[in-house]
């Protein structure tokens, strides 16, 4: 079908984590409140029965902010910055650890309403997703306003939708009208709505491109349309150079992935100060285990055996080492992640201090059913 004709949607939650925060603690609304850092407590409860909250002035640490509510944002603070240069920007916010079991529940909580009125999904992570509308009878708005409703009804949270005819579009929309906004656009609303915004607004522009793309006199998405593809190959290469004339000019042929299946699970955790094996091993130890436990909780609840058990170190001075090793037969056993984890570390230089420690599994494979065991632990062990 050619893409004038398709209707492509892409919904994003509301400053998610924030706004599921917001559920549990109603009385924080309209402030400006932080989510993350590192060892931040949960809020205790005084004397006459209210809940004392953490203020972001407060915080030590090197941990940084996970999302922050619009009230925060617009003093400044935003996702991945640090908490130290947060707390000086909004000194007065509101402190909150992150929860991401409730913000996992919560997500499966909108998926779940959306795909009740439209069934072609593709997951694009915890708080966002596209969804295909192209071949359902009712019109645009009408959709839109209803997969907002359902999602609403079962979360009571707010979404942004942007509806295009394709995904690159639909993303760009859904930032347009924020929060709980409805952007359709087509493409003669290129020229005049997509243009004139900044290079960096189009996903797939990263801060380093977008940096060159500025440094050349091309700060804007409609003066990256002016430019030759010859040009664009001369400093971004062939390959991504064809991407970035097409997707200025408001093209995008990707089809929906209404399926697809991990490749890897991760646990990871970034300490408070750097740790040594030798003199910090016992809390080493205790968080190597809780991540391999995390992990094997992971692989159960999402259905899947691991073959592949691998270890990320990085190091006080920020390099980073991996290492992995195969098991003979796929395991979501804690014990068994853990014993293959341990094996990597051995293989690891362990002189210096570390800053942060991961476990990764991966070769993933659907965990066989109990009448499916045999045939496939054979399969498996034939690789």
């Amino acid at each position: 079908m050619p893409d004038r004709q398709r209707r492509i949607a892409h919904l994003d939650m509301d400053a998610f984590y924030a706004s599921v925060e917001l559920l549990r603690y109603p009385e924080l609304c309209g402030e400006a409140v932080v989510i993350g850092g590192r060892s931040v407590h949960q809020p205790a409860i005084k004397s006459d029965g209210t809940r004392k909250f953490a203020k972001l002035r407060d915080y030590v640490g090197r941990g940084v902010v996970t999302t922050s509510t619009f009230e925060a944002r617009a003093l400044g603070v935003h996702s991945a910055m640090g908490m130290m240069k947060a707390a000086k920007l909004a000194p007065e916010a509101w402190l909150l650890p992150a929860d991401f079991e409730a913000y996992r529940h919560y997500s499966r909580l909108f998926k779940q309403a959306v795909r009740q009125i439209a069934p072609q999904t593709e997951d694009r992570g915890i708080d966002e997703i596209y969804i295909d509308l192209t071949d359902l009878t009712q019109d645009t708005q009408t959709l839109a306003m209803r997969i907002k409703q359902a999602v609403r009804d079962a979360t009571g949270l707010s979404c942004s939708i942007g509806i295009a005819p394709n995904k690159l579009l639909a993303k760009i929309g859904s930032e347009l009208d924020k929060p709980d906004g409805i952007t359709v656009l087509s493409m003669d609303d290129v020229p005049t709505r997509i243009w004139p915004m900044a290079v960096r607004k189009i996903n797939g522009i990263g801060p380093k491109a977008s940096e060159k793309l500025t440094a050349l006199g091309i700060p804007t998405i409609g003066e990256l349309a002016k430019q030759s593809q010859a040009f664009l190959a001369q400093h971004f290469g062939k390959r991504y150079s064809e991407w970035l004339y097409q997707a200025a000019r408001g093209l995008d042929e990707r089809a929906m992935i209404t399926s697809s299946e991990p490749k890897s699970i991760s646990r990871e955790t970034t300490f408070e100060r750097d740790l040594h094996v030798k003199t910090d091993r016992a809390k080493l130890s205790d968080i190597f285990t809780r991540l391999c436990v995390q992990l094997a909780s992971d692989l159960r609840r999402k259905g899947y055996v691991a073959k592949t058990i691998g270890v990320k170190l990085r190091y006080g001075d920020f390099r980073i080492l991996t290492r992995d090793v195969s098991l003979p037969l796929a395991t979501d056993d804690a014990d068994e992640i853990r014993r293959a984890a341990g094996e990597c570390l051995k293989r690891a230089p362990l002189e210096q201090r570390l800053r942060l420690l991961g476990v990764r599994v991966s070769a993933l494979h659907k965990k066989p059913t109990q009448a499916e065991e045999p045939e496939a632990q054979a399969a498996l062990l034939l690789g």
